[in-house]
């Protein structure tokens, strides 16, 4: 049994959702990067996906773009983001996801994406831009089921079009919240519900849920239907809020047990 069917079994017995962090690895340097990510490793995280920064993230609001180009500027690249994880993976064991845009990973090679992230710890990869018709290039080359291609779907995404997603998707997969980018706000729980009930009914994995969740609250809301939340933009506004503030660690380590505890 894979790290990622292990924990969403776990949690699931113990009546919990899985808390689903995205941080932007090297933001805003390598090694207060990895201070941060350990320390939220610390405070609970299920899931976490480190993200490889691009100079053109499309999907994602202001506040994640921002944290892209600060480790871009600090020399962040795909090797860094591997090097990062093999260290972590010295202090935790729980599921890493690896979220990248395509570019950064057919300029690294497909293969050898795929050897050095297997080898440096990754439990699987999201990439944002490579629909199931494009992923062949990559995922040929996958001979570990423990290593997953998770996959998103849209608020706009057809019924016969989340079956194909879903067919090809392993791990869970990340049921956009709304139209838009990442960060944005306003949530409609019971349209998301909707998607979320459809998208299940296409699927065994578990579905986790991201965009605009901030709060507690939005937490607490989307864990009564879905199986994870996933939350990215709200981290990276910490941190970016706090980039000269000494105890910037523990206010994130804070900030995941606050989310932890609401989606118990």
């Amino acid at each position: 049994m894979n790290r990622i069917q292990k924990t969403f079994d776990t949690l699931k017995g113990n009546g919990e959702k899985a808390l689903v962090g995205f941080v932007t690895a090297g933001d805003p340097d390598t090694r207060t990067s990895f201070e941060l990510v350990s320390a939220m490793c610390d405070a609970g995280l299920d899931i976490l996906e480190l993200g490889i920064p691009f100079s053109d993230p499309t999907a994602d609001g202001p506040v994640i773009q921002r944290s892209s180009a600060r480790a871009l500027k600090a020399g962040t690249n795909v090797a860094s983001v591997l090097e990062m994880l093999a260290k972590l993976r010295e202090k935790t064991d729980i599921p890493v996801i690896l979220f990248s845009y395509y570019n950064p990973i057919h300029a690294y090679g497909p293969q050898r994406f795929y050897h050095d992230a297997a080898k440096a710890g990754a439990d699987g990869v999201l990439v944002v831009d490579l629909p199931p018709e494009e992923s062949d290039e990559l995922s040929c080359y996958f001979d570990n089921d423990d290593f997953s291609i998770i996959r998103l779907v849209a608020p706009t995404t057809s019924e016969t079009r989340m079956k194909t997603i879903a067919e090809s998707a392993s791990g869970f997969l990340y049921l956009v919240s709304k139209t838009g980018v990442t960060g944005s706000d306003g949530l409609e729980t019971t349209d998301i519900k909707d998607l979320c009930d459809s998208l299940k009914s296409h699927t065994p994995l578990p579905v986790c849920v991201g965009f605009g969740i901030s709060t507690a609250e939005d937490v607490r809301a989307i864990a009564r239907f879905a199986d994870g939340i996933v939350i990215g933009s709200a981290f990276e506004r910490t941190i970016e809020e706090n980039l000269e503030t000494a105890g910037l660690s523990s206010m994130l380590a804070d900030q995941v047990r606050v989310y932890k505890k609401a989606a118990r």
